[in-house]
């Protein structure tokens, strides 16, 4: 199943709440693109690719919530919609990219009628989704090209099928190549604070029949320096025009270890996650989210921070071109220098 779909049946988006994942697996549906954006920010659905599709829906929402009658009122009601859904996580590129692409094709479209711009709308906004599987599928083919029979590899946060569409980016590579027949192993960083690590990447790859262990964030180097890790496999929310990569908290210690060790580390991504508009990392706005995500966390159902502590909860970190081993797109692996192949790349 996808991690999101529209349903032509009520004119709705259903997708799998993540929040409840792995204990439930409970489908829910919007109706109204402010609802939408809610949902990204609370994290309902996350993962840039996902986020990017929620987004366009979410726009495709805010043409049938809308009673214009004319294609200039109703463009007017997309632009508004558009500010929203922009602001609901800022990071993620995908999500800004899958709502002015359609902005820019429903501009272009020159539609007599505010119900055919309705339509072109949603026809583009399911066009977006049905392209990002298709494009995870390609990156996969690239990427499991880089894992070898026998290899364990070590996956940051959660980047398979429901961060995506479908299959998804640094996941989807792993899933490849286990479906390629190659015997791999999986070892799930946490990835604290909301751990989607062992909340939904074990839970996807449980599914997948691919073995796995689950390790705390900061055991990873262990795992590296005594050679019982091979790669380091993790997604990217925006990668800057030099290679550097904003990806979840916890990636730049993972790419710090990995190179101390002499041991390959990729980010995959659809080349729509490539901001060739920022010329390093340093510029890519970071989010803080609710202390209350690293406060509230309990151990054996006990609280383990005092009360009145305080916290802060950066929600991604920037990793330096210079620690990252390739970029995998659907274009092919990107090898430094960045600044020069990802040009090539997104142009193509």
């Amino acid at each position: 199943m996808r991690t999101l779909e529209w349903n032509p049946k009520n004119n709705s988006l259903t997708m799998i709440d993540q929040r409840r994942l792995p204990e439930v697996l409970e489908i829910v549906s919007y109706r109204t693109h402010t609802d939408v954006a809610q949902a990204i920010t609370d994290m309902v659905v996350r993962g840039a690719p996902a986020i990017g599709a929620s987004a366009a829906f979410g726009l495709a929402l805010a043409g049938f919530e809308s009673a214009a009658q004319t294609p200039r009122d109703l463009f007017a009601a997309y632009q508004a919609a558009a500010n929203i859904l922009k602001a609901a996580r800022p990071t993620a590129v995908n999500l800004a990219w899958a709502v002015d692409r359609i902005l820019v094709s429903a501009l272009a479209s020159d539609l007599p009628h505010a119900d055919d711009l309705r339509v072109f709308v949603l026809a583009q906004a399911q066009k977006l989704a049905d392209e990002d599987v298709e494009i995870n599928q390609r990156m996969a083919a690239y990427g499991a090209e880089l894992i070898s029979d026998g290899d364990t590899v070590i996956h940051h946060c959660n980047t398979g099928a429901l961060a995506a569409v479908d299959w998804g980016t640094a996941l989807g590579v792993i899933r490849t190549a286990w479906e390629q027949g190659k015997k791999i192993h999986v070892l799930v960083d946490e990835t604290r604070p909301r751990l989607q690590g062992a909340r939904l990447t074990a839970w996807e790859l449980s599914q997948y029949g691919i073995p796995y262990e689950i390790i705390s964030d900061n055991m990873s180097g262990y795992f590296m320096r005594t050679g019982q890790a091979q790669k380091v496999f993790f997604g990217a929310d925006r990668v800057a025009a030099n290679g550097d990569v904003a990806n979840k908290i916890g990636t730049y210690m993972l790419s710090l270890a990995a190179h101390d060790n002499e041991i390959p580390a990729y980010s995959v991504v659809p080349t729509s996650t490539v901001d060739l508009s920022l010329a390093h990392g340093g510029l890519i706005p970071i989010e803080e989210r609710d202390p209350a995500e690293v406060l509230d966390i309990r151990f054996q159902g006990e609280r383990v921070t005092p009360l009145g502590a305080k916290a802060r909860n950066p929600a991604f970190d920037i990793t330096p071109n210079r620690l990252i081993t390739g970029i995998v797109t659907e274009n092919g692996v990107v090898y430094p220098p960045f600044e020069i192949n990802l040009k090539k790349v997104v142009k193509q």
